[in-house]
């Protein structure tokens, strides 16, 4: 027959002697009046037949079976303040549904890696996502229809509240076979004299891109298309140039199927974009609190 499972008290009450060497030290460290932790003891003591604490004047002593049984009370406690912990945790976890709208960029490169490490800590919630163009998240944060909404676009909206996530940069690429891709930089003029091939209005791609131009230049696209997949492909069948996100031409930069050109009118950091969480209230709901805490340690793709 199993021995039955031993009492808390009574493990604080052996730890607690070990450490501050008598037994009324330990009764007060324990919460307990001295008379009723010696009672403690000593039924202990009789229930397994052996002595586990040498009384003196000035306190009490441990004997080696009574450090045999203190060690493992320590390991005990140890084991039920995780234990206690782990049901704070679940208490406290929030529950419910998350409905998020990311732009076209962060849902296909960084939505994954985010609810990777979201989903298998926080079970209780069940999230969704829909891709939108930027200005399409904000109507979707705006009217209620997402929680949480990610976008990259040079401004905020002015009626959502907003949190700053990551950085992204966009880059001008060509196929090798195009002009540009044999030259040390471009103009303005060549790129208004080009075209590119763009994403539809409403794009934080298009837009950072037109504020890096000038909003008085006249961007030509060639063909305006819905994804920055299909940008990808029509740039890569020879479709024209095109102003995406590094993270969707990584490996063609990496391999050389794209050449990345630069721009003599553009500095350093006006391609450069940041990826931010917006929504409704001055503060979002707790699963999309939860969320946002998770996705500021995960690290983020780079080239």
């Amino acid at each position: 027959m199993l021995p039955d499972l031993p009492d808390l008290r009574t493990a604080q009450l052996l730890a607690a002697v070990r450490e501050l060497g008598s037994i009324g030290a330990a009764a007060r460290h324990v919460g307990i009046a001295q008379p009723n932790a010696s009672r403690t003891i000593s039924a202990l003591e009789s229930s397994l037949g052996a002595q586990l604490l040498t009384r003196h004047p000035r306190g009490a002593r441990l004997t080696p079976a009574g450090e045999r049984a203190a060690e493992t009370a320590r390991r005990l406690l140890d084991a039920a303040r995780d234990h206690a912990r782990t049901l704070e945790d679940i208490a406290a976890a929030p529950t419910g549904s998350l409905a998020i709208a990311a732009s076209n960029t962060v849902a296909d490169h960084m939505i994954p890696r985010w609810l990777a490490a979201f989903q298998p800590a926080h079970p209780g919630i069940t999230v969704s996502v829909v891709v939108r163009n930027s200005s399409r998240v904000f109507d979707d944060v705006q009217r209620g229809s997402a929680d949480l909404g990610f976008v990259e676009t040079p401004s905020v909206h002015p009626r959502l509240s907003t949190e700053d996530i990551t950085r992204d940069r966009l880059a001008i690429v060509v196929p090798p076979s195009h002009p540009w891709a044999q030259r040390t930089e471009i103009t303005r003029e060549d790129i208004l004299a080009e075209g590119l091939v763009t994403r539809e209005d409403g794009s934080g791609t298009k837009l950072t891109l037109q504020q890096a131009l000038g909003e008085e230049a006249v961007l030509q696209s060639i063909v305006e298309l819905g994804s920055n997949a299909a940008v990808r492909s029509a740039v890569l069948a020879g479709g024209g140039p095109a102003v995406l996100s590094e993270l969707v031409v990584l490996e063609d930069l990496q391999r050389g199927t794209l050449v990345e050109v630069e721009a003599d009118f553009i500095s350093g950091d006006e391609l450069d974009r940041t990826i931010r969480a917006v929504w409704r209230g001055s503060s979002p709901s707790a699963p999309a609190q939860a969320f946002l805490r998770s996705v500021t340690n995960v690290p983020a793709p780079g080239i």
